[in-house]
């Protein structure tokens, strides 16, 4: 056990914190010790190692050391915290930037937290997290793997999960789960091996750290130690899997760096780096990653991959393609084409935003997700010339209302009457004036006569019946 083996260790005298290296394209007004990189550092190199590629889209909010730039061999992982059933749109970075590294010959690694889930990160957050059961955090563990094996497999490289040597030829990526290691670690081996080479008054000093105590509800001590947790996730890493780099969004700056000084004191060596990423944010500033109805998910159950596409395909202009550069992997070359379309005359809304919807649909969900997303996307354009069957409706039924009736309360009764009794329109009068008006859909064929009567051909495969008032209200009618 590493825990055990640090004691033979003996610390560094000093407590600096690491220098923050800022990226000339992100602002570093916030910090009087923020450095630009040196002026070799090439952005049209045609040979771009990772951080000249994650620094020209946008993907670097800053490092521990320049040096990072100059390494060849990296082992590069991110942190996940179990806290659901999924992964959501915030923790997406997180898997691109993975992807990028496994793109240019490195190894990614994804580190699940089944033991830093009991505790909850304080990181940007107003108040302490909520326990969540054993048999929770085990649940959300099982499905954060699966999900993000899923999501880096389908890259080119084989997977390695939970065994084998990190490195070896062919791994590409790994995912480990650290409750494997803090399992058998007691609190005094906690405060004897790691406890004493922590300084109360840098923890303190630290931004997630100084919000939460200068907050009315404070923080529990259980949280304070949060960044030792963390912290040593990245020495046991470093010393027993080879990992040097260790990536997360930028309000991670000070768990990342508890985890750099840890292996500097106990190891006495260098060679351990941090790298921040920008948070996913809109250009008014507000995060982007929430709808009306709560959290984008990354997992299909949660959301369907036809709910995902459009959040995506609604994009405003002004933040489509800074996303293309941060959330796919166009070439800068073919974003730049796509934003100079965005200018021309005759350019069609949103051709743009339905590059990015099928491009991160695709990362995440996979091809199938995506065609998945766009027959659903077809089933819900009303007058679509395209034949419903009865997987695209359904594909949609969990997006849009729907509700269960019996065969012989549908065929032949009145569209007029159906419209009202499952709830599309309020009244018959209203539905009345909408066929009036072409607004009214059956299966989304237009239906331009108000005594038009549901048929047995009407009914897709047997199973549904889509109607559709106008573009956007729509009902999915199953037959029982």
């Amino acid at each position: 056990m590493a825990m055990a083996a640090a004691r033979a260790f003996s610390p560094v005298l000093s407590h600096s914190v690491p220098s923050r290296t800022f990226f000339i394209s992100r602002s570093s007004s916030s910090s009087s010790s923020s450095v630009t990189l040196s002026p070799d550092f090439s952005i049209s190199s045609q040979n771009k190692h990772v951080v000249e590629i994650l620094h020209e889209r946008g993907l670097i909010e800053s490092v521990t050391s320049e040096n990072l730039k100059t390494c060849n061999t990296l082992k590069a992982y991110c942190g996940f915290d179990p806290t659901a059933e999924s992964l959501h749109l915030g923790n997406l970075i997180g898997l691109v930037v993975l992807s990028w590294f496994k793109r240019c010959g490195h190894v990614a690694v994804a580190l699940v937290g089944g033991a830093t889930g009991r505790v909850g990160d304080p990181s940007g957050k107003s108040a302490e997290r909520p326990e969540l059961e054993e048999h929770a955090l085990q649940k959300n563990s099982d499905a954060i793997k699966g999900l993000i094996k899923g999501i880096l497999r389908r890259n080119d490289g084989r997977d390695l999960i939970n065994k084998g040597d990190l490195g070896s030829s062919g791994d590409s990526f790994l995912i480990l789960d650290n409750y494997d290691w803090w399992k058998s670690v007691t609190l005094l081996d906690f405060l004897r091996d790691v406890g004493r080479y922590a300084r109360v008054g840098t923890m303190i000093a630290k931004e997630s750290v100084k919000k939460r105590l200068s907050s009315e509800e404070g923080m529990s001590y259980t949280e304070f130690t949060y960044q030792l947790l963390q912290g040593y996730d990245f020495l046991y890493l470093f010393k027993n899997r080879g990992v040097n780099v260790q990536i997360g969004g930028s309000d991670q700056w000070g768990n990342i760096t508890a985890g750099t000084e840890l292996i500097r004191k106990i190891l006495q060596i260098e060679g351990a780096y941090g790298l921040t990423f920008p948070l996913l944010l809109k250009s008014d500033g507000t995060k982007f990653g929430k709808s009306e109805g709560g959290a984008i998910w990354l997992n299909p159950n949660l959301m369907s991959p036809y709910k995902f596409y459009q959040y995506f395909f609604s994009v405003p202009d002004v933040d489509v393609i800074r996303f293309l550069k941060i959330l796919t992997f166009l070439s800068i070359e073919e974003i730049n084409e796509l934003e100079e379309s965005m200018k021309k005359p005759g350019y069609l809304q949103n051709t743009v935003q339905r590059k990015l919807a099928e491009e991160v649909t695709k990362f995440v969900h996979g091809e199938e997700g995506l065609i998945e997303a766009l027959n659903a996307t077809e089933a819900l354009r009303p007058g679509a010339k395209t034949e419903l069957d009865s997987k695209s409706i359904e594909g949609i039924a969990n997006d849009v209302p729907s509700c269960v009736l019996a065969y012989e309360k549908v065929v032949n009764c009145s569209l007029v009457d159906l419209a009202v009794s499952t709830g599309l329109m309020a009244s018959k009068g209203a539905v009345r004036r909408l066929v009036k008006q072409g607004g009214l859909y059956l299966n989304n064929v237009r239906v331009d006569s108000e005594e038009k009567v549901i048929e047995e051909r009407d009914v897709v495969d047997g199973k549904v019946l889509l109607l559709s008032a106008g573009k956007k209200n729509k009902m999915v009618v199953r037959i029982e």
